[in-house]
């Protein structure tokens, strides 16, 4: 096994422990581990990215089920929803994408496509994370209702896209759509997150051949880090995580913004 490799899947634990603590991030991570480490061209990393992030949230779900932090009616109005769309999505709509677009004069490879909408939606994990929303009070019960349906399509169709279970939108659209305390939006998060991702790893099959010894491997490592991050939240305070979190998101983002324009 190569040292970058042995490197890949010690950051799977990176991965779980990130998902543990704050029911996102997963794919923030797992997208450029796999492209930069691993060595996985990026349309596949973004299929994988679906498989490991699914299994170890699914997990995670079901432990935060048993602990009674799962709200269940909020799995199915964002869930399904966003189950239809990231499978349309993949299935469908990405495999259309040519593998060069022409815009005007300008020739764009649609992997380093990928990476550029990748890093501009970390940017904006990393707004949300350092700079969190207020909770409102929603005065129209079926007003966030349909709002919190219309979340999901749209997370949907971003996971769908660039590989990213999408925690780090749907946790606020929990909060702000449904009223739920941050403990539950947690838990419910990565319960939506496991079936879309799964779901939408589901439309990749169909056209695209997988290492399984790699991704069964990282999966589980990533899963022995869900663990570990679920034990960690009785010690560390959610919103000093979430910030740092945030910092370190924002500088991989602009990372991979100066390796794919720049470099």
């Amino acid at each position: 096994m190569e040292f970058t490799s042995i490197i890949g899947y010690g950051l799977a634990l990176l991965i779980g422990i990130s998902l543990g603590l704050i029911g996102s991030g997963g794919s923030i991570l797992t997208v450029p581990i796999l492209v930069y480490i691993m060595k996985v061209e990026p349309f596949l990393a973004t299929a994988y990215s679906l498989f490991i992030v699914g299994t170890s949230s699914l997990v995670g779900g079901i432990k935060n089920y048993i602990d009674k932090k799962v709200d269940l009616r909020a799995v199915a109005l964002f869930g399904i929803p966003s189950v239809i769309s990231v499978y349309i999505t993949r299935a469908y709509l990405l495999p259309l994408v040519p593998d060069t677009i022409i815009i005007s004069s300008l020739s764009l490879d649609k992997n380093v496509i990928l990476m550029i909408l990748f890093a501009l939606v970390m940017f904006t994990s990393a707004t949300k994370m350092i700079r969190p929303r207020q909770q409102k009070e929603t005065t129209d019960n079926n007003q966030s209702l349909s709002a919190l349906v219309i979340q999901g399509v749209l997370i949907g169709l971003l996971a769908g896209t660039v590989g990213a279970g999408g925690g780090f939108l749907i946790i606020p659209a929990l909060v702000l759509f449904a009223n739920m305390p941050m403990r539950s939006a947690v838990g419910t998060s990565l319960c939506i997150i496991a079936i879309q991702s799964l779901i939408g790893f589901l439309g990749d099959l169909q056209h695209t051949t997988m290492d399984w010894a790699m991704l069964l491997t990282f999966s589980l490592i990533a899963v022995i880090g869900i663990f570990i991050g679920i034990y960690l939240t009785r010690f560390i305070p959610d919103k000093n995580l979430k910030k740092g979190f945030g910092y370190f998101v924002l500088i991989m983002a602009i990372y991979i913004l100066i390796k794919e324009v720049f470099l």
